[in-house]
């Protein structure tokens, strides 16, 4: 097995393990996420973060399954791909990072 597709199983299983405590949490699970727990407890309640705990678990759980395909098609048909596994989880990720915490949770907002 290809150090690719040692990485992309590890990373896929903890992935799988963050996603399913996100799952049993449920709303209070939004405390995890980063830069939300930094924030004031008067400020947090201005978002959902049932909404938030559910993209979340869901962003995480799509993460582990593109790992661990990265990780079955590195075993069994080239290693490169446990590599393009990777680098998709890459643009991925990197797309969904801000610095800015009120621009990450401006989606999440609750009308008022």
């Amino acid at each position: 097995m290809s150090i690719g597709a040692i990485i992309c199983l590890m990373l896929a299983v903890l992935f799988g393990i963050i996603s399913i405590v996100f799952a049993l949490l449920k709303e209070k699970g939004a405390i995890l996420i980063s830069g939300f727990n930094t924030m004031p407890k008067e400020e947090r309640e201005k978002y959902d973060k049932k909404k938030m705990s559910i993209d979340m678990r869901n962003s995480l759980f799509l993460w582990s399954v593109i790992l661990f395909s990265g990780a079955i098609s590195g075993k069994f048909i080239s290693k490169y791909c446990a590599m393009i596994a990777i680098v998709i989880w890459a643009i991925i990720f990197f797309k969904d990072v801000h610095i800015d915490p009120e621009k990450a949770f401006e989606k999440y907002r609750k009308q008022q």
